[in-house]
């Protein structure tokens, strides 16, 4: 919204520094420091409130050290979260902008189906909370939204360059090639509505999702708009259960959360530049640059809510905060058309996931095998083994940190690794 207003400042009355607001990284470091004060300042107020309203979570017994110190710690904290995230975001992003329109919406979506979740824990005193139905019904219903969005809404596109020296007239013909001077150097440019991401590791980088169906023969394309929403589900499901699993320690999920979305932050920057996008010979997307607030938004709330979130915790940030960090990552991811680094990426959070699948998995088998369950970790998600193991959770929640940090530098150098 601020944008509009030093937008019109700076052009009708030469208002002086109301042009400022027309760089992406002056914006970007105002929603990052606006996202802190009001983690700091709204939080403090709402961790109160919920303490006076006893808004706790019934902490289970299930053997770990610090359990009974953490009994009475009030929830639901992730609303500081969403409020430090989408405040920013409408006082600096161009609210018209499709990208955050859809970051918007997803972070509101899934921010209320955890909210639902926990409200029924809290105050219904139901300890199972939202349906698990419900839940992914949710999920399943954002994937809807952002497939649907990213595959039919006109201003969602992608543009390829091409050396025109490199180039026969027949296949500039063919494939409607514009030209376009860059770096004094004659590039011929494709606009693509095409589902196509970024394959890590490779020159010829981009993928088309319609190119899975390619053994349906003639006509495959058409049902293209299928496996694609199919993929988003997916990705938006699986994050989402993964960031929910995580935020089992105080502090974990939240940094974790920030970390990434340092990553995508520059993932948004780079593709929605063109000088980046071409030097980089990665896809540029139109438009992608105000992701860049967005990103910066969300990394200022997840690190201003640490800073009540760490060990020992005074809030929890509850399903309402964890299912809305996970939907936010795996939208993003999709937006910036690099879904595909998320094994590596949100490494932790697959870690978290799959070794409740392995144990899980492991005791059904060894159940039915030898009438007796048994379990290769102490107890999952990972982190709680760890904690089994003897460590306390501030080592085991650095350690992770760490971890973060290193597959996130590795994320950002697959840009040159191919």
């Amino acid at each position: 919204m601020l944008y509009y207003l030093f937008n019109y400042l700076d052009s009708h009355l030469n208002f002086p520094g109301a042009g400022m607001f027309q760089y992406i990284s002056f914006r970007a470091a105002l929603a990052i420091i606006l996202s802190l004060v009001i983690s700091l300042v709204f939080g403090k107020t709402l961790i109160s409130r919920l303490r006076n309203l006893q808004v706790s979570d019934e902490i289970r017994d299930l053997g770990l050290a610090g359990e009974k110190e953490k009994k009475g710690t009030p929830t639901m904290g992730g609303l500081i979260i969403l409020g430090a995230i989408l405040i920013p975001t409408l006082l600096f992003a161009r609210i018209n902008n499709v990208y955050i329109l859809l970051m918007l919406v997803s972070t509101v979506w899934l921010g209320v189906v955890g909210f639902l979740d926990d409200y029924i824990k809290v105050f219904k005193k139901n300890k199972e909370g939202l349906a698990g139905r419900f839940k992914i019904l949710g999920q399943v219903g954002l994937g809807f939204i952002v497939a649907t969005t990213l595959y039919f809404n006109e201003h969602v596109k992608t543009k390829e360059f091409y050396k025109a020296s490199e180039l026969t007239e027949s296949f500039i013909q063919e494939n409607h090639l514009t030209p376009k001077i860059m770096d004094n150097e004659l590039m011929m440019v494709k606009d693509s509505k095409a589902t196509t991401t970024t394959i890590p590791f490779l020159k010829s980088s981009e993928f088309d999702y319609a190119d899975l169906l390619k053994f349906m023969g003639e006509g495959y394309k058409d049902y293209n708009y299928w496996i694609y929403l199919l993929v988003v589900i997916f990705i938006i499901t699986a994050v989402s259960n993964g960031a929910n699993i995580t935020d089992g320690i105080d502090g974990l999920a939240a940094g974790v959360s920030a970390i990434i979305g340092v990553v995508l932050g520059v993932f948004a920057y780079v593709s929605g530049n063109i000088i980046f996008s071409k030097y980089l010979n990665i896809m540029y997307i139109p438009h992608l640059e105000e992701m860049v607030i967005f990103a910066g938004a969300f990394v200022g709330a997840c690190v201003g809510f640490l800073w009540y979130n760490a060990f020992p915790a005074q809030v929890f940030m509850g399903d309402t905060g964890s299912l809305a960090l996970g939907g936010i990552i795996a939208s993003f991811a999709l937006v910036v058309r690099k879904e595909l680094l998320i094994p590596i990426l949100c490494g932790i959070f697959l870690i978290e996931n799959l070794s409740v699948m392995i144990q899980v998995s492991y005791f059904k088998y060894t159940k039915k095998k030898y009438g007796e369950g048994r379990r290769i970790f102490k107890m999952s998600p990972l982190h709680h083994h760890y904690q089994k193991s003897g460590f306390h959770e501030a080592k085991i929640v650095t350690r992770f940190w760490i971890i973060g940090i290193m597959l996130a530098i590795f994320t950002i150098i697959t840009l040159k690794i191919r």
